[in-house]
C-alpha cells in the first residue's frame, strides 16, 4: 500500500470513499481486514441513482456495513442553485462542505448533454477576458467534489419531467472547461477520470471527456500518459506578445513550448487535439493572425475551434463582427484546416466560456 493512500485512511474521521479509485478502495478495505472485492463490490455501489448509505449495500454483510458506517460516508453535492437559460443551458451553483462555490454548466442537445465541470475554486492564470480570473485561487478540488457535480446533474436529468428534456436523461459527454486550470490539479483530475470512466463506476467513455488547458506545458504529456481522454488548448493567441499581455501562463511556458508539448502528447492517430481561440476585435482578429494560426500549428493534428468573445461586465474586450469571424474562418479553413465557429450558449445567465464567477464563500 502506497503512502499517500494510507495517507487517506485516518480513522480519527470519517473518510469519503468518492475520493478513491476502485484500485484505493480495495486498498482501504484492505486496511479494515476485508477482502479485496469487498472495494469492487463498494465501487458497484457507490455511484447508483439514490445510494446515499451503507446499509443500501445489500450485498455486504450487515456487520461491515456497520464499519463502513463508523469509518466512512458518501459524499453528495446537494441543493444546488439552478439557473436555467433561454436557450436550454442550465448552470448549477454547488456549496461546498467549507462554504466555497463552485458553478457547472450543463449544454443539452437532442443527441448529447455535455456538462462543463470545474476542478478548482477560483483560478490562478489570470487570462484578461476571464470572469473566473477575478475570483483569484482558493484551493483545489477533490476527486469527490469533482466526481459530485456529474452525479448532482445526473440526479437532475432523471427527476426532469421527460416532456422538458432537450436531450437524453443522463450526462453523455464531460468538458473540463469550468472553473480552475485543469492540470494544476493533475493528480486529482486524473482520479476522477478513473472513476468516472470506470465501469462499476460512472461509466463514461473516455471520447466522450474533454480536459482543457490554458497551457501548462510540462503536464501535457503527463495527462496524456496517466488517461486517454481528448486534449483542448486554449490558445487564443499567435505570438508571445499578445498572448502574454491576455494570458500570464505565457509568460512562464511561451507558444513555442506549448506547441511542442502538443507535438509531444500521446495520441492515437484517430484523435485530434481542439484548439480553442477566442477572437477579440482588434486583438488577435486579424488576416495576418489567421494565416499566422495556419502556419504555428501545421503538422499537429488538430481542429480548432473558434469562440467570438462574450461580453462581460467590467472586462474591455469587444466581440468581433461576425463578417470578421467567417472572414478569419475561411482564411484558416482555406489553408486545410477543420474550423469551427462556437455559439454561444447560456450567456444571459453568466454561464458561457469565461463568465463562471461567483463569490468565494457562500452567503450567508
Amino acid at each position: 500500500m502506497s503512502p499517500n493512500i494510507i495517507g487517506l485512511f485516518n480513522m480519527t474521521k470519517k473518510t469519503d470513499l468518492r475520493n478513491f479509485t476502485q484500485d484505493e478502495l480495495v486498498d482501504y478495505v484492505e486496511s479494515l481486514g476485508q477482502p479485496a472485492f469487498r472495494g469492487r463490490q463498494i465501487m458497484g455501489w457507490l455511484y447508483r441513482p439514490d445510494i446515499t448509505d451503507f446499509s443500501q449495500m445489500t450485498d455486504l454483510a450487515k456487520v461491515f456495513r456497520a464499519t463502513l458506517a463508523e469509518h466512512a460516508y458518501i459524499s453528495q453535492l446537494k441543493n444546488p442553485l439552478i439557473q436555467r437559460s433561454q436557450d436550454g443551458c442550465v448552470k448549477f451553483g454547488f456549496a461546498l462542505d467549507d462554504g466555497n462555490l463552485i458553478e457547472s454548466v450543463l449544454i443539452p442537445e437532442p443527441d448529447r448533454n455535455t456538462l462543463c465541470i470545474s476542478c478548482q475554486v477560483g483560478c490562478a492564470m489570470g487570462c484578461e477576458f476571464c470572469l473566473t480570473a477575478s475570483m483569484g485561487f482558493t484551493r483545489n478540488l477533490t476527486p469527490s467534489e469533482i466526481v459530485n457535480q456529474v452525479c448532482a446533474v445526473s440526479d437532475f436529468l432523471r427527476n426532469e419531467p421527460k416532456e422538458q428534456l432537450i436531450g437524453p436523461d443522463r450526462v453523455t459527454n464531460l468538458v473540463f472547461m469550468g472553473m480552475g486550470e485543469p492540470l494544476n490539479n493533475l493528480e486529482n483530475l486524473v482520479k476522477s477520470i478513473s472513476i468516472l470512466t470506470e465501469q462499476r463506476g460512472l461509466d463514461l467513455t473516455n471520447r466522450r471527456i474533454t480536459v482543457s488547458t490554458c497551457g501548462i506545458a510540462p503536464k501535457i504529456r503527463p495527462l496524456g500518459e496517466q488517461t486517454d481522454v481528448n486534449l483542448a488548448i486554449s490558445l487564443h493567441a499567435v505570438d508571445n506578445k499578445t498572448r502574454s499581455r491576455i494570458m500570464p501562463v505565457n509568460k512562464r511556458y511561451p507558444i513555442e513550448e506549448l506547441l511542442e508539448a502538443c507535438r509531444d502528447f500521446p495520441m492515437p492517430s484517430r484523435k485530434r487535439i481542439m484548439f480553442e481561440y477566442i477572437l477579440l476585435q482588434g486583438i488577435n482578429d486579424s488576416d495576418n493572425e489567421a494565416h499566422e494560426l495556419a502556419r504555428i500549428l501545421r503538422g499537429i493534428p488538430c481542429k480548432i475551434n473558434l469562440l467570438p468573445y462574450n461580453e462581460s461586465p467590467g472586462i474591455p474586450f469587444k466581440s468581433p463582427s461576425r463578417n470578421r469571424v467567417y472572414a478569419f474562418q475561411k482564411i484558416v479553413r482555406d489553408a486545410g484546416y477543420s474550423v469551427f465557429i462556437r455559439s454561444s450558449r447560456g450567456s444571459d445567465i453568466s454561464a458561457a466560456c469565461g463568465q463562471l464567477a461567483k463569490d468565494k464563500k457562500k452567503e450567508e
